[in-house]
C-alpha cells in the first residue's frame, strides 16, 4: 500500500498529539485537552478541526499566541453562574474546564452557565457539550472566531464561522448531538474545492463584491446559512457572538487577528461560552428519557423522499466513530507530510 494511504488507529493517533504537544513544552493540562478534542473530531469524521490542527496549534504554541502553561482561574461568580479567565491557553483547555465547572454547578442548582475569557480556537464545538450528555445532562457550546462570513445583504466579512453545538442524552442510545456552524459551509469546503477543480453550490460563498459565485477560485467570504434566508444564519451567528464574545467582554469577530496569519505572538481573546442543564431540575428523569427516545425513534422512522432517508443529529458521527475505532483513520498527504516533519522535530514516533 501507498505510505500517502495508510490507516492509523484512533489510539496511536492519541499518543502520538499528545507526545508531539508534550514535546513542545505544553504541560499535561494543555497535551490533555487539546488532544481529546482533536480526537472528537477526527473519531467523527469533522476532518477539518481534528489531528490536521496538530501542526497549527504548535506552532502557535511554540511562537508564544497559545500560552504552554495556563492559570485557568475563576475571576467571577454568582450561584450558577460563573467566568473564567482561560491565560491564553489553547481552546480546548477553557473549553473543557468551563464545561466541567459548568456540570458542577448544574448538578447543584438545576442549570450552569459559564463564560470563558481569554481563550482560542477550540476547535469542534460538540467535543465539549457531549461531556455532558455523557453525564446525563444537556451541554450547550458557543464560540466566535475571526471574520470570515458576511451578513445578510452584506458586501463585507463580518461573523466568524461561530458555532453552535448542544448534546443530549438518550437512554440506551448515543447522545442527540448538533454541532454546526452558522455559515452555509465551512471554509475547508471551499478549499478542498478549490483543490478538485470543484464548482461550490448555490448560495454558499461570495466574491469580494458579496456577490454569489459557485467559482471556489473567486470567494473571498462565506454566505450565512440560509441562502435566500441568510438573515436566519446572520441572526444564529449573532447569538454565538453575543454569548462568546460579548458576555465575556472579549473580541468581536471583526477584531480578532487572523487564525492562520503570520503573528504567532499575540494572543488572539477569543472569548467562549458554555451551559450545563440537569433534566431533572424540571421534569422528572423516567420522563425525560421516554421523551427523547420516541423523538428519535420516531424520527429516524419518519417517511423520507425516495431513495434517501432521515438521520437524527449526531447519527452520521456516531456511524463514522465506529468504523474508524475498529478500522483507523487514513491522513491526507498534507497532515501526514507535517506529522513527520513534527515527529522529526520532536523525536516523536509516528502513529503506526
Amino acid at each position: 500500500m501507498d505510505a500517502s494511504h495508510q490507516t492509523v488507529s484512533l489510539s496511536d493517533l492519541d499518543r502520538f498529539c499528545r507526545d508531539i504537544l508534550k514535546g513542545c513544552g505544553a504541560n499535561e493540562e494543555t497535551a490533555n485537552a487539546t488532544t481529546r478534542a482533536m480526537m472528537h473530531a477526527t473519531r467523527c469524521g469533522v476532518d477539518s478541526h481534528g489531528v490536521r490542527l496538530l501542526a497549527h496549534y504548535v506552532k502557535a504554541l511554540e511562537g508564544g499566541r497559545l500560552n504552554k502553561t495556563p492559570n485557568v482561574q475563576k475571576v467571577s461568580g454568582f450561584g450558577a453562574v460563573e467566568t473564567l479567565d482561560a491565560d491564553h491557553a489553547q481552546g480546548a483547555v477553557g473549553a473543557y474546564a468551563g464545561m466541567d465547572r459548568a456540570i458542577d454547578l448544574a448538578k447543584k442548582f438545576g442549570i450552569g452557565a459559564v463564560g470563558i475569557r481569554n481563550n482560542s480556537h477550540f476547535g469542534a464545538a460538540g467535543a465539549f457539550s457531549i461531556e455532558a450528555a455523557r453525564q446525563g445532562l444537556i451541554g450547550l457550546s458557543f464560540c466566535n472566531s475571526d471574520s470570515f462570513v458576511r451578513l445578510h445583504d452584506g458586501a463585507s466579512r463580518f461573523h466568524g464561522t461561530n458555532p453552535i453545538s448542544m448534546a443530549v442524552p438518550v437512554a440506551g442510545d448515543d447522545p442527540w448531538l448538533l454541532d454546526m456552524a452558522t455559515s452555509a459551509v465551512p471554509f475547508n469546503r471551499v478549499l478542498l474545492y478549490r483543490s478538485t477543480g470543484t464548482q461550490l453550490p448555490q448560495g454558499v460563498a461570495s466574491d469580494e463584491a458579496g456577490i454569489n459565485t459557485t467559482d471556489p477560485n473567486l470567494t473571498e467570504m462565506l454566505a450565512p446559512l440560509g441562502d435566500a434566508f441568510g438573515f436566519k444564519g446572520a441572526g444564529l451567528a449573532g447569538i454565538a457572538e453575543i454569548f462568546s464574545a460579548v458576555l465575556t467582554g472579549m473580541r468581536l469577530s471583526f477584531d480578532i487577528p487572523s487564525m492562520m496569519g503570520e503573528d504567532m505572538q499575540t494572543p488572539r481573546q477569543l472569548g467562549a461560552f458554555v451551559i450545563a442543564i440537569q433534566p431533572e431540575a424540571f421534569v422528572d428523569r423516567a420522563t425525560f428519557e421516554a421523551g427523547m427516545q420516541r423523538y428519535v425513534e420516531t424520527l429516524r422512522t419518519s417517511p423520507a423522499r425516495a431513495e434517501a432517508f432521515v438521520m437524527a443529529p449526531g447519527d452520521r458521527e456516531w456511524k463514522v466513530a465506529g468504523h474508524r475505532e475498529a478500522n483507523g483513520v487514513e491522513l491526507d498527504p498534507v497532515t501526514r507530510a507535517a506529522f513527520l516533519e513534527l515527529s522529526g522535530a520532536y523525536g516523536v514516533s509516528m502513529p503506526a
